[in-house]
């Protein structure tokens, strides 16, 4: 693909060598910009990727970001998760640079249609489950973004032909200006991430961000049962369409009163098409039962067959490090769900459960209101093991709901020995933290991985 012309010459700075900001340099270079990347580690730390980079014409600056890299510089791509006040995205801001991230860049450059997805809970199972969905319906797509593969380095091997199932996060949206998703998705919205974005209009407005630019002929997923992002439709250009659990909805998908999952067709007033019974999805919990409700409507929007939506609803168990069965163990079932960065992720997971439960909780601590947790600590759970910086004030309510057996460890292997000595049969042993995992780990993918090697081990 030859190089782009709103991009050639250009100097840009992408800060952060992370998956995305390696992806995006690497692109930029190749539609002929003037890429320079810095990061604050040290060089030996991601030595092999600055020798890619270089040796791709790409200039690396690591261990400071001098303000001198702003000069002559006609836009910045930032890692996500940099916040907005850091020193040199702040200077850049004052200069009037543009400040974007992976995805903005990634998404101008697309000729595949797009699907964006995103939420505080649940877009990570959502986005797998539709990808699954166009596999089964043998439809060429590509999953990408906030899931693990950057967006920026599947541009390019894709065509119009494929779509690209999106999962983004709010601090992808919240640099965006010009991002047009064929089909958008906002699956739920509770406060989260507001060490990042300080208000809860803020984090609000970066989700709202999804549907900017759509306009008539796209389709807007909104879950109608939430009346606040309901109310979403009334500003919305797209044509919209719903999802629900509780209420018949049109155009859509939703459970109707015997339990089955119906799909309310647009172009058929009178017509409803029975998907399956409820109950044999291949997913846990009534989370999933909306992220499943949410992505029949994503997939059939999108021009999925109804085989399709069928055979990936019966064959997708779930994604890694979401309710993950790791193994079982004398009788109990240890399940891994590492991607409870936050309180109601983890709310959700324990509603899952019927059997008593050996909870393991805690993790980076971002002051998150944990009180919702109280009544899920008192009625399910018979053991607290709770660690991260979160793990003094995780124990100190699991006290307050009179968990019979509460206790602090100072490691995950720990907390896994600990839970294997309080375990019995019957029993479900769950790792959702409630919390990111920054304080002990680069990702929350790292600590499932740790805690399931640990399980294996025993």
């Amino acid at each position: 693909m030859d190089g782009d012309v709103r991009f050639a010459d250009a100097r840009v700075l992408v800060l952060g060598l992370a998956r995305s900001g390696f992806a995006v340099a690497q692109l930029l270079a190749q539609q002929g910009a003037r890429v320079t990347v810095n990061d604050g580690a040290q060089p030996e730390k991601m030595a092999a990727d600055i020798r890619v980079l270089q040796e791709a014409g790409i200039r690396v600056v690591t261990g400071s970001h001098p303000q001198s890299l702003l000069d002559d510089c006609a836009l910045m791509v930032k890692n996500p998760g940099i916040p907005y006040d850091q020193p040199l995205v702040a200077e850049a801001l004052r200069r009037g640079i543009p400040v974007r991230t992976e995805v903005e860049v990634a998404a101008l450059l697309a000729v595949s249609p797009i699907i964006g997805i995103t939420g505080t809970n649940g877009k990570t199972t959502t986005t797998s489950l539709v990808g699954h969905m166009f596999e089964q319906a043998g439809i060429s797509a590509m999953v990408a973004g906030n899931i693990g593969t950057p967006l920026s380095a599947v541009v390019q091997s894709t065509g119009a032909a494929t779509w690209l199932v999106t999962e983004l996060s709010s601090f992808q949206l919240a640099g965006t200006e010009t991002f047009h998703p064929r089909v958008a998705a906002l699956l739920n919205l509770t406060p989260a991430h507001l060490d990042y974005h300080k208000t809860w209009d803020e984090y609000r407005n970066a989700k709202r961000k999804l549907f900017a630019n759509q306009s008539p002929g796209d389709i807007a997923v909104l879950p109608a049962d939430d009346e606040d992002l309901a109310a979403l439709a009334a500003e919305i250009r797209a044509d919209v369409w719903w999802f629900s659990l509780q209420q018949a909805v049109r155009p859509g998908v939703f459970v109707d009163e015997a339990g089955m999952i119906v799909f309310a067709p647009p172009d058929k007033p009178g017509e409803l098409v029975k998907v399956m019974p409820a109950d044999e999805i291949g997913l846990r919990g009534r989370h999933n039962l909306a992220n499943a409700v949410a992505a029949c409507a994503i997939a059939l929007a999108s021009g999925v067959t109804m085989i399709g939506v069928r055979g990936a609803l019966r064959a997708f168990t779930g994604v890694e490090h979401r309710l993950e069965f790791v193994r079982e163990v004398g009788g109990a079932k240890w399940y891994n769900d590492s991607k409870a960065t936050n309180p109601v992720a983890a709310i959700q997971a324990l509603s899952a459960f019927s059997e008593p439960l050996v909870a393991i909780l805690g993790g980076l601590e971002r002051g998150d209101d944990l009180s919702p947790l109280l009544p899920l600590l008192q009625a399910k759970v018979k053991v607290a093991i709770c660690l991260g910086e979160s793990g003094d004030r995780m124990a100190d309510l699991a006290r307050v709901a009179h968990v019979p057996h509460v206790v602090r460890a100072g490691s995950l292997p720990e907390a896994v020995a600990l839970a294997a000595t309080y375990a019995t049969a019957g029993d479900v042993v769950l790792l959702s933290p409630a919390a990111a995992s920054w304080d002990m780990f680069s990702s929350y993918e790292e600590r499932g991985r740790i805690f399931k090697e640990a399980v294996h081990m025993l």
